[in-house]
């Protein structure tokens, strides 16, 4: 029987990887902030009036695609394999905004597409963001 191999043991740099630039980071922040603001005026819209809630579409989808340019010109540098997986989930939730900006304007007759995939991205999102740091806690907890 093979002894176990010993694990890897990662430095703070190999876990993190390089930073992201500031520019992708700050156009990620409002890309984020334009999907809130997007989802929002058509559940407020009643006191904004009709002319709000025809070009909120607009909105909506000008921060998926913010946030969707600025997860893919940032990628994970690190060489730890979960956490970059962990990285890939969190730009596939900028997919998934994409995606219910598509059905924004493909399908007229009903919101709930738009809502599952805003949702989806939006579970997916949050996940990652308290999955990574956690991984990077528990690996450097393991390095003696």
């Amino acid at each position: 029987m093979k002894p176990n191999p010993t694990p890897k043991k990662y430095t703070i740099e190999q876990l993190q990887g390089q930073p992201p630039r500031t520019g992708l980071v700050i156009l990620g922040l409002i890309g984020l902030i334009i999907i809130a603001v997007g989802t929002l005026i058509p559940i407020f819209g009643v006191n904004l009036g009709p002319q709000a809630v025809s070009w909120w579409k607009y909105v909506y989808a000008a921060g998926a695609l913010c946030f969707l340019v600025a997860k893919l010109f940032s990628p994970y540098t690190g060489t730890h394999p979960r956490i970059k997986r962990l990285y890939r989930i969190e730009s596939w939730s900028a997919v998934f905004f994409c995606v219910a900006a598509f059905f924004l304007f493909w399908g007229h007759d009903t919101l709930r597409d738009v809502w599952a995939f805003t949702l989806a991205g939006g579970v997916l999102l949050v996940f990652a963001n308290f999955a990574i740091p956690r991984a990077i806690r528990k690996e450097l907890k393991n390095n003696p």
